[in-house]
């Protein structure tokens, strides 16, 4: 009798192991999160972003991250319709890269919408931005 009580616990218990394995979804992959700051008037920092930014879409997929540039300080030049990689940053965004102006350095610059690339985004402050995206487990680079 002992033994057959032990047979049906151990049947029972297998049961409950193969529901409960057959019951959970395979994990989704999480997207990786990037955030680059350019804060300095370097083209070749610019640049620099830009390809890293370009490398991470090569290396991971372009559907398997999120990227965000945040330009600010004296960094806002990238974002100008002047700007030296004015074509790039279009190609950028054009590919999935979320590229944002800070709004605390444009309204110091006195610079409007009008004076920046088209396919960009705005935050009030682009430092509180990096911040934020920080908590939200975003890795920072800063080329």
């Amino acid at each position: 009798m002992k033994y057959l009580r032990l047979m049906i616990l151990g049947a029972v218990a297998a049961s409950a192991l193969f529901m409960t394995g057959c019951a959970q979804q395979p994990a989704k992959e999480a997207k990786q999160k990037v955030i680059f700051q350019v804060s300095d008037a370097d083209p070749k920092k610019w640049n620099l972003a830009l390809n890293n930014a370009k490398n991470v879409q090569a290396d991971l997929g372009k559907g398997n991250a999120e990227i965000e540039i945040v330009a600010y300080g004296p960094g806002i030049g990238m974002l100008k319709l002047e700007s030296e990689v004015g074509t790039r940053i279009t190609e950028a965004a054009g590919s999935g890269v979320k590229i944002v102006a800070c709004e605390n350095t444009m309204k110091g610059q006195k610079l409007t919408k009008d004076d920046m690339l088209a396919n960009i985004g705005y935050v009030k402050a682009g430092v509180v931005e990096l911040m934020q995206k920080q908590q939200e487990g975003y890795s920072y680079i800063r080329p």
